[in-house]
């Protein structure tokens, strides 16, 4: 066994399985659930009985058992380098300084072409990308990712994004977007350095700088992604110099609840009264949001681009959406 370097995959024996956890850890387990762990330290080789409880469960759509597993006892090293992470935050910053900063689109990767909010979110990427000119950047996944993607490149704007190989409600990883050019993305390893790209690509430079974050429906990512740009926003880590909009799309209601549950948060004074509010600009519909970012930045009228929101504000024109090219 070759302890200078680092194995990273899962080593299945026929009696059991070995799971490498750095380049002198090993940790290995059989079918009763017994375990040891062997810690290799130049040429002395140390093994210690441990402690550990297992629950196996058969995932719904795989045939390979997964286990979860707490053990007691064991002092992992680190698995990776602080320095790979540096690198792709790195990276991240050369793509922004490629393609410029812009817009920045939060949002589920689950829903899917059918979805009202799907074309919702295309037409509003599409009027935003048109009013400010500026590049549209996401997690270049699917889902409303994929909406804002495709309504960017309808109005001829640059689009960038910042992958991660597998995406929530997906069971396979992949690290090549279906159609986007490769030098127009970057899959992220660390989610640290995914989450640097698409605060960065947000931030304004300088005053000529037309960015923007817009929240739109989403699980729990989308909710990790909203309240830390939230509290980047309060401790002035975004927009210190240079002020940046945040805008929540409220469609069909669906952050009105958790808007609830904040002014809930302000008669326990948890925070304070108006604290959160004067974080973004709540939104119900595409016209709201274009004729806010037209007075935040002091564009012309938005005549022009309301009737862009046309599409996906009302039940009849909702299930219009094969007038999306979503191939």
């Amino acid at each position: 066994m070759q302890t200078g370097k680092k194995k990273k995959n899962l080593l299945f024996a026929e009696m059991g399985f070995s799971v490498c956890c750095s380049s002198s850890l090993w940790l290995v387990l059989n079918p009763t659930q017994q375990c040891r762990f062997t810690k290799i330290a130049g040429n002395q080789k140390r093994a210690e009985d441990l402690k550990i409880t297992g629950i196996f469960r058969k995932a719904q759509t795989q045939s390979t058992r997964s286990i979860c597993c707490r053990l007691q006892g064991a002092d992992f090293e680190e698995r990776t380098s602080p320095a790979e992470v540096k690198r792709e935050i790195e990276k991240c910053y050369e793509l922004i300084g490629r393609l410029g900063r812009g817009v920045v689109y939060l949002g589920s990767a689950r829903l899917g072409t059918e979805h009202p909010h799907f074309v919702r979110s295309f037409e509003l990427a599409k009027g935003i990308a048109s009013l400010l000119d500026a590049t549209t950047w996401s997690g270049a996944g699917p889902g409303l990712m994929d909406a804002v993607t495709k309504g960017a490149l309808e109005a001829g704007k640059p689009v960038g994004g910042f992958k991660i190989g597998k995406e929530a409600g997906q069971w396979t990883a992949t690290d090549v977007h279906p159609y986007l050019p490769l030098d127009s993305y970057l899959t992220c390893r660390f989610f640290s350095a995914r989450k640097h790209g698409l605060v960065d690509a947000g931030v304004r430079a300088v005053s000529s700088d037309r960015t923007a974050f817009v929240a739109l429906p989403g699980g729990i990512g989308t909710l990790d992604e909203v309240f830390e740009v939230s509290a980047l926003i309060q401790l002035e880590r975004i927009g210190s110099m240079l002020p940046v909009p945040f805008l929540v799309m409220n469609y069909d209601s669906f952050y009105s609840k958790l808007l609830g549950f904040i002014d809930d948060c302000e008669g326990w004074d948890t925070v304070s009264k108006g604290e959160v509010t004067s974080l973004w600009r709540v939104c119900n519909t595409n016209a709201e949001a274009l004729a806010y970012l037209a007075e935040y930045y002091g564009l012309p009228d938005t005549q022009g681009y309301t009737s862009i929101d046309q599409l996906g504000e009302d039940n009849e024109t909702v299930s219009s959406s094969s007038k999306i090219d979503v191939q």
